[in-house]
């Protein structure tokens, strides 16, 4: 088997072993992560939801953060960030799957240590309330989430090494 090494070819080989037990090299995009389309689609879906959503709500107060209290002109400014990182995870939503991972992990705190304590005690008030409705939207990025990919990728191979490699 011929190789194409083309300056044109962006995507790298990886080895793998085909069924007589000879390796061989075989073009492995790894930006698709073997997902299925609608798969990848679906996170698209989910980078634009978050985009949206902090383009609507927090580009708005960008000019007005060096005014607010230092903590409400940095939230404004990490948010706005992040918006920016979800455009980029319709380009590529494999490689910008940690930021749908911390936008889960933040809201799931928040729901556990701010929301929960509030519901059980039936004392939320209305600035709380609108952040719970809020913070509900995380459902959606629970769908698209492709979770048997982020187990396989972040919990089963291990991790990077630590020191020098040949």
């Amino acid at each position: 088997m011929q190789q194409d090494h083309s300056p044109s070819t962006s995507v790298p080989s990886v080895l793998t072993a085909d069924t007589t037990g000879d390796r061989k090299a075989q073009r492995d995009p790894p930006h698709d992560a073997g997902l299925p389309a609608v798969r990848l689609n679906l996170m698209r879906g989910g980078y634009l939801l978050m985009a949206a959503g902090l383009i609507i709500v927090k580009w708005p107060l960008l000019l007005q953060a060096a005014s607010m209290p230092v903590m409400d002109g940095a939230i404004v400014c990490i948010l706005t960030a992040m918006s920016l990182l979800a455009l980029l995870g319709l380009r590529y939503p494999i490689g910008m799957l940690p930021i749908l991972l911390f936008e889960v992990i933040w809201k799931v705190f928040w729901l556990g240590v701010v929301a929960l304590p509030h519901l059980i005690a039936n004392d939320m008030d209305t600035a709380t309330a609108d952040m719970l409705f809020t913070i509900l939207f995380v459902v959606a990025i629970l769908a698209v989430t492709p979770w048997d990919y982020v187990w396989k990728r972040y919990v089963k191979i291990p991790g990077e090494s630590w020191g020098r490699t040949a």
